[in-house]
């Protein structure tokens, strides 16, 4: 990123991208799970690409994706966690999200930003012993529609190239 295109915490918008990423991972945290699709622009696409190790680097696939989401199919995947059919988030999961390391840069359009941000997702099922830990880079896309930030597109890099989790069950 070259410093002319970046925002800095001194600027308002800052402030207001951190606020919305912390109130994204709260209501993930307490499965919120209507009200966090509300923070989804019409158009988003939300992937994560399958991690790749070549040698000492850590790659992203640009043909295969771990999952890859628009806003219908996150609906789907929201409400089959209303129901008595997801047996792979039974019992349902506890989750804490930590956001952190937040840089922003201004696009050619004026309501739009990009976001690279820090996460460490923490998720264990109620009874079991046992968690899983996900550390992952999120490059998003945020877009100003009547004066609310909304996410139009978020892709995850995980920090490991093999998951040792069973399911992702978890919204990053």
């Amino acid at each position: 990123m070259e410093t002319s295109d970046l925002i800095f915490p001194s600027d308002e918008r800052y402030s207001e991208v951190l606020y919305f990423l912390y109130r994204e991972a709260e209501l993930l945290d307490n499965r919120c799970f209507t009200e966090w699709l509300d923070l989804l622009a019409e158009d988003i696409h939300y992937r994560m690409p399958v991690p790749i190790t070549r040698g000492r680097n850590l790659e992203y696939s640009d043909e295969m994706d771990i999952f890859s989401d628009n806003l219908a199919s996150l609906k789907v995947r929201v409400d089959k966690l209303r129901t008595d059919f997801a047996w792979a988030d039974t019992p349902p999961s506890r989750t804490r999200h930590m956001i952190s390391n937040l840089r922003l840069k201004v696009t050619d359009k004026p309501d739009e930003l990009q976001s690279i941000s820090s996460v460490l997702v923490y998720s264990n099922r109620f009874s079991q012993p046992d968690a899983d830990l996900f550390s992952a880079e999120r490059f998003d896309l945020l877009r100003r529609v009547n004066g609310q930030w909304l996410l139009a597109q978020r892709t995850v890099h995980l920090d490991q190239s093999v998951v040792g989790a069973r399911h992702i069950t978890v919204f990053f």
